[in-house]
């Protein structure tokens, strides 16, 4: 590897991942029928296949091979990627499964991964793994995991207009979901923003989910925990939820964004703040 190793407390991300599975359990329990179908703001998805998802994944992590789809899933106009065609197997797999018994599924499988991942030593934890972020720890992993779920509660909460309370949002999970965030704002500011270098941005996100991510472009974007008494040369202030959501590709909404210092560079920073595949 030529980065660090990202080392994170055990029972701190196990903690938020297991209690963003509780959430969605709770969101999903006794949902009629008719919820089940209602779509997600992921194109060709509705609540159960979001569902199928999650239990496609987490059964890929304990083992279980993607089963056979009855079509060539890569012809599918939101389908891009390798990953993407694996987790739509297991979408088309379930997906004439009734609501209540993929819960029970989601349940079943998400029982299991918790005895294994508690049950894990800390050299396993902390060894090198690859991950969507390429390679890193399996703890940064299941970092992702918390995010990618955490994500997807609220896909759930959109789609049943169900919006969180600041108390839903005031969670581990979502801490340890912008930490995941915030972890990739160097490549998004200096990559995908081409925020010219020298720049120093403020990400200032306001609400239940309120932090600011510093970021210093010095050959490469850089994440800091400030700038060392130098003013940013930009600033961009919005929602927390909100700013999830654009990074997630959930909306393309502005409403609520502001730009200041090089508003031009702002700009583009948040035209590319959609990294997430």
């Amino acid at each position: 590897m030529t980065r660090p190793l990202t080392e994170l407390d055990k029972s701190e991300v196990l903690s938020g991942l297991f209690a963003s599975w509780d959430a969605i359990c709770r969101l999903l329990d006794g949902l009629p029928e008719a919820g089940w179908r209602v779509p997600t703001p992921l194109p060709g998805w509705d609540v159960h296949a979001v569902v199928s998802h999650l239990i496609g994944t987490e059964s890929a992590l304990a083992g279980i091979p993607a089963p056979d789809a009855d079509i060539d899933v890569h012809s599918l106009e939101h389908v891009r990627n390798d990953v993407g065609a694996m987790n739509e197997r297991w979408v088309r797999h379930l997906r004439d499964e009734p609501g209540a018994e993929l819960l029970a599924r989601f349940r079943a499988v998400t029982a299991g991964r918790r005895t294994f991942l508690a049950g894990m030593s800390d050299r396993d934890w902390n060894a090198v793994t690859q991950t969507p972020a390429g390679p890193d720890s399996y703890g940064r992993f299941m970092r992702v995991r918390t995010f990618d779920c955490w994500m997807h509660e609220h896909d759930i909460r959109d789609a049943l207009g169900r919006p969180p309370t600041a108390d839903d949002l005031r969670t581990p999970a979502a801490g340890l979901a912008l930490d995941e965030v915030a972890a990739s704002m160097g490549y998004v500011v200096g990559k995908l923003g081409q925020a010219p270098e020298g720049s120093r941005v403020a990400i200032e996100l306001t609400g239940p989910l309120a932090r600011t991510i510093c970021v210093v472009v010095d050959g490469r974007g850089r994440v800091v925990n400030d700038f060392g008494g130098q003013q940013p040369t930009v600033t961009i202030s919005l929602d927390g939820l909100l700013f999830t959501r654009l990074v997630g590709g959930r909306t393309q909404s502005l409403q609520g964004v502001t730009l200041g210092g090089d508003r031009q560079v702002a700009t583009r920073i948040v035209e590319h703040l959609n990294y997430v595949i």
